[in-house]
């Protein structure tokens, strides 16, 4: 989808993030519990370590909600979020792009605040679950719990 792409990377894997971004999973983990349908790294693999594709749950064949965690789709098309506005030029893929560029040490000051943003937005999410579910029940909400994973929220421990 991208070629011809390059970055910088000014940070340790891992390290140096945003004090305001506490991300509970990492890339490598969301891909073994199963995201977007197991659709979405499935032709970019060489850019990142060979390390997080070991156990993720891939579908080159097509989006495959049986994949995700909670068995559930929970994603939306990439031309709506084009249309939305929130795709970024460096990051064509969207948030989990952005995510895994910046877990690998890239920093965009201006983008990486703006998706900052979106995260912390997204906590939201978290309340409704708590608000709704009983402690420990990952059947109430599977979707919402989904898309939380899918912002490296763990919403398996709501």
């Amino acid at each position: 989808m991208q070629q011809g792409y390059s970055y910088q990377l000014s940070a340790g894997a891992g390290r140096n993030f945003d004090p305001d971004f506490c991300p509970e999973l990492t890339p490598k983990e969301m891909l073994a519990l199963g995201v977007f349908g197991g659709k979405y790294m499935t032709d970019c693999r060489d850019e990142f370590p060979e390390s997080w594709f070991r156990d993720a749950k891939l579908s080159p064949q097509g989006h495959d909600p049986a994949l995700n965690y909670f068995g559930v789709s929970a994603s939306t098309a990439l031309s709506v979020w084009r249309a939305k506005g929130w795709i970024h030029p460096d990051d064509p893929r969207g948030w989990f792009q952005w995510y895994c560029r910046y877990y690998m040490g890239r920093r965009l000051p201006d983008e990486d605040r703006r998706q900052i943003g979106r995260w912390k937005a997204f906590a939201r999410h978290t309340a409704q679950v708590r608000r709704h579910c009983e402690p420990g029940d990952p059947f109430c909400r599977p979707r919402q719990r989904q898309a939380l994973l899918q912002w490296a929220y763990d919403s398996r421990r709501i």
